[in-house]
């Protein structure tokens, strides 16, 4: 099982319900951390739940004040649309540990949320004692931990391996050509995990608002002879200043359906479609619909690789 952790950026959401929607994700359990209450983030889990899309949402994001935000909202249908879809079967609660996680958890409980059905995110081995307090005589749902030793000796049950395979640049344009991504589907099993978890091509790192980039660059993982997964960036050449955003993302949408065509042929996923038709249309999306995609691309190949044992 594969656990991609997204934020709950507008196109992060989309990404998530438009690959809901197809039934391609079957195999994936999408992990949002919440940025603030919107109709996206509603309609993304209304299609997760009409789907049958188990998706997790994180209770207390270290991103946002997703819950004040959310209780401070004025009496409206997308309050209480919003209160009651969190509490959907579908919907798994999460939890990242935290210096507050003692009175997070008892928290839960107050709200009868049994702590076994959670999704234990860790990222700080300094919290691995309160989790073995509330731990002691059970075990949450997943646990998604680093490949470290504090991790590994701490917790024994329910582990997912958890690594950001993103390596995220200042500028687009500091983008090498191509670089490894990750060979976790192929280990995780044989190195005693129940699955494995990543930040997709986003990365870990939490950027609350764009700019106005001088290289357009598409970010584009792919399997090798070897299984493994790689990724490469496909970057515009005219990228001496911010101007023309929309022939920057035609100069890389040339290169990446080139090297496809030439390269993986047989590699098919519902967004590399949508990069053709772009590229048939001469239409540009914006830079928010590009990462769509290549979110999109992502989780529907590791999906179709899980899914079948074999490269499409």
């Amino acid at each position: 099982m594969y656990f991609p952790i997204l934020r709950g950026k507008q196109f992060e959401l989309i990404a998530i319900r438009e690959l809901a929607e197809a039934n391609v994700i079957n195999k994936i359990t999408p992990i949002i951390e919440p940025i603030k209450p919107s109709s996206t983030l509603l309609s993304t889990l209304k299609q997760c739940n009409q789907n049958g899309q188990k998706v997790g949402f994180i209770h207390n994001p270290q991103v946002s004040n997703f819950k004040k935000d959310l209780v401070d909202l004025p009496e409206s249908t997308l309050k209480n649309d919003l209160e009651n879809i969190l509490v959907n079967k579908c919907v798994i609660p999460s939890h990242l540990m935290n210096i507050n996680s003692s009175y997070e958890f008892d928290a839960l409980k107050e709200d009868s949320i049994n702590l076994n059905d959670l999704i234990i995110i860790h990222k700080n081995a300094d919290y691995l004692s309160t989790y073995n307090e509330y731990f002691s005589k059970g075990s949450p749902l997943f646990n998604l931990v680093p490949d470290r030793n504090p991790f590994r000796r701490e917790i024994k049950n329910q582990r997912v391996i958890l690594e950001d395979k993103f390596n995220k640049q200042t500028r687009n344009s500091d983008y090498c050509e191509e670089e490894a991504f990750s060979q976790d589907h192929l280990y995780f099993e044989e190195e005693g995990y129940k699955g494995f978890a990543d930040y997709s091509i986003v990365g870990e790192e939490f950027i609350e608002a764009g700019f106005a980039p001088y290289a357009v660059t598409i970010h584009m993982v792919y399997f090798n002879d070897k299984s493994e997964l790689r990724v490469r960036h496909f970057m515009s050449t005219s990228n001496s200043d911010i101007s023309d955003p929309a022939g920057k993302f035609g100069q890389a949408l040339v290169k990446m359906i080139t090297w496809v065509d030439e390269n993986k042929p047989e590699m098919n996923t519902i967004a590399l479609g949508e990069f053709r038709k772009l590229l048939e249309s001469g239409k540009y999306p914006g830079l928010g619909t590009v990462k769509k995609l290549s979110i999109m691309h992502h989780l529907e190949l590791v999906n179709q690789y899980l899914d079948t044992g074999r490269l499409n």
